[in-house]
């Protein structure tokens, strides 16, 4: 199973037909300027707890931080990081986040915490499960949350906090695995959460694409077929949900550049219906709504947005062999209309606090703010 994050970015905003929010929003490109990370690392995963606090995070043990909005950013490592890579970050707090680590031994795989913006990292969990492969995390609340792995012999050797501090396994929690169902650690985003219990994961790897999902807070799960191509290299990649029914799933093939797709749902995740096909290649490899500020309610935010952008979502896609040439491109109607983001491309992943802020990372330490 391949392991590298693709960024596929896709915006959709409400509009009655395709024609109307095409007319409607052609030649209304987002803003999108440029920021200076203090790295030149490789960044993967992005993760904003408002408009002013960013956390993101990628290779060589590195993570940056802002908290003006990205005017300034500051850099770090964390000490005995240096040799791995983090796949997934999520903020909480100026002072508080978490980070997940991948690398190419057993115990590679990690979970940190700061509580102090990042001067001192906590261990919480170092995997003991040989051939594990923790792809991605989610939390529905600064301190419940959890990390999801491939399959292994037929388990999916998931794990859950419900505390902030340990993590214990949901192993015995999870549907049966197919004959080599995995997933992409695409920047974190191959599981998302939504509200206090609702939780969604992607996967390939098997002769199906599916979906698992928790309406409690991971105690229980079902799956779900989707449409999606599905094989070795294939499969959903990222996924995101605006509310408790309505999501969005974006993969493909990364053995292909015709193979990018797209499919929404509009039953909690049960059944999903295909999208126009997205007008660059690849695999969608990240994709995130404009407004997601639902997921940081419980932080404590307040959403003073109105409702034009509830379904706006970014997308950047990839291929083997380089993965640093992913294009990007957005949609106003959930993939029946799709515009192309010109000039953006070798980044990794993307999220937003609200329409008018949200990040891209990638290449080089790249970060670029785009702005509905």
């Amino acid at each position: 199973m391949l392991k590298r994050s693709l960024l596929l970015i896709l915006a959709v905003v409400t509009s009655a037909t395709a024609g109307y929010a095409q007319d409607t929003w052609k030649g209304r490109q987002p803003t999108l300027t440029p920021q200076q990370s203090g790295t030149t690392q490789l960044l993967i995963a992005v993760s904003p707890v408002n408009s002013r606090i960013v956390w993101a995070a990628g290779a060589g043990g590195t993570y940056v931080v802002t908290t003006d909005g990205g005017s300034t950013w500051k850099s770090g490592v964390v000490p005995g990081a240096e040799s791995l890579q983090f796949r997934d970050v999520q903020g909480v707090s100026d002072r508080v986040a978490y980070l997940m680590s991948i690398g190419n031994n057993t115990g590679d795989f990690r979970i940190y915490k700061t509580e102090d913006g990042g001067k001192h990292w906590t261990i919480q969990f170092k995997n003991e499960t040989v051939n594990a492969f923790y792809d991605c995390f989610a939390f529905w609340t600064p301190d419940h949350g959890v990390t999801h792995s491939d399959s292994v012999n037929g388990v999916f050797p998931d794990i859950r906090t419900t505390n902030g501090k340990t993590w214990e396994s949901i192993a015995g929690n999870m549907p049966p695995a197919l004959t080599g169902e995995a997933s992409f650690s695409s920047s974190g985003t191959c599981i998302t959460t939504q509200g206090r219990q609702n939780a969604w994961i992607t996967t390939g790897g098997s002769s199906i694409a599916r979906i698992l999902a928790t309406r409690d807070g991971g105690n229980t799960w079902n799956a779900y077929d989707t449409p999606l191509v599905s094989n070795a290299n294939a499969g959903g990649f990222s996924v995101a949900f605006r509310d408790p029914w309505h999501g969005i799933v974006g993969g493909g093939d990364l053995t292909t550049d015709s193979a990018v797709q797209a499919a929404t749902s509009d039953d909690g995740g049960q059944t999903w219906t295909l999208t126009n096909k997205p007008p660059i290649p690849g695999a969608i490899f990240c994709l995130a709504y404009a407004r997601s500020l639902e997921q940081h309610d419980n932080w404590g935010n307040q959403d003073h947005f109105g409702h034009e952008h509830d379904r706006t979502v970014v997308i950047t896609t990839e291929t083997q062999p380089n993965f640093d040439s992913g294009e990007a491109a957005w949609t106003p109607d959930e993939g029946q209309t799709w515009f192309k983001l010109p000039q953006v491309s070798g980044y990794w992943a993307v999220a937003f606090a609200n329409p008018e802020a949200g990040w891209f990372v990638g290449n080089n330490g790249q970060i670029l703010k785009i702005s509905f």
